[in-house]
C-alpha cells in the first residue's frame, strides 16, 4: 500500500515549486536577461558608421570579459549614423575618457559584440558620454569578394613591377 498524507503531499509540492523556479532562472539566464541584483548599471554612447550584424542585448566586453550590453541602437537622421547606446555595469564606472569601441565578431560566423579598449585618460567617462572612438564592423564577405577579385596584391599599379627588385645594370667594358 502507499502512505498517503500531508507530508507526502508538502514534499511533492515542495518539488514542484523548486522545478519551476529553476525553469524560471534557466529561462531567463539564457535570454540575457538580469534579475536587478547588484548596483545596476550606466549608459555611455558610441558612433559608429557601419553595424554589421549587432543587434540590441548583444554583449559589451573588456578583454573577453562581459561586463555589459547594447541597451539600444538609434539612427542619427542628420549624420546617418548608427548611434548605441550600452548599459555598462556600475562596477565598471571608471572606464577611461580615451576608451575605444569596435564592432567584433565571436569566431568566423559567431554573433557580434562591442568591445571596448580602456586608454590613459585619467579623466573618466562620465554616464551618457560618447565614446569617441570608434572602430566599425568588418563585412567579411566584403573584405572576401575585394580579395579575389583584386588578386591580394599591391594596392596600385602592376603587380609585377611592385614586387620585382631592382636589377643591376652592367656597364660596357671598353
Amino acid at each position: 500500500m502507499s502512505i498517503r498524507g500531508p507530508r507526502l503531499e508538502f514534499a511533492v509540492g515542495a518539488f514542484l515549486l523548486l522545478a519551476l523556479a529553476s525553469l524560471l532562472v534557466l529561462a531567463l539566464a539564457s535570454t540575457n536577461q538580469r534579475f536587478g541584483f547588484g548596483g545596476g548599471s550606466y549608459e555611455l554612447k558610441a558612433r559608429f558608421s557601419n553595424l554589421g550584424q549587432l543587434r540590441a542585448q548583444a554583449p559589451v566586453k573588456i578583454g573577453g570579459v562581459v561586463i555589459g550590453q547594447v541597451a539600444d541602437i538609434q539612427l542619427d537622421p542628420v549624420k546617418f549614423d548608427s548611434i548605441v547606446t550600452l548599459s555598462i555595469d556600475s562596477k565598471y564606472k571608471d572606464l577611461p575618457g580615451d576608451t575605444s569601441a569596435g564592432i567584433f565578431t565571436s569566431g568566423l560566423l559567431g554573433e557580434n559584440y562591442i568591445g571596448l579598449s580602456p586608454g590613459g585618460d585619467p579623466e573618466t567617462l562620465k554616464p551618457g558620454e560618447e565614446i569617441a572612438f570608434t572602430q566599425p564592423a568588418v563585412d567579411l564577405l566584403q573584405l572576401a569578394g575585394k580579395y579575389m577579385f583584386s588578386g591580394g596584391g599591391a594596392a596600385s599599379g602592376n603587380a609585377e613591377n611592385a614586387t620585382a627588385p631592382a636589377q643591376p645594370t652592367e656597364d660596357p667594358q671598353p
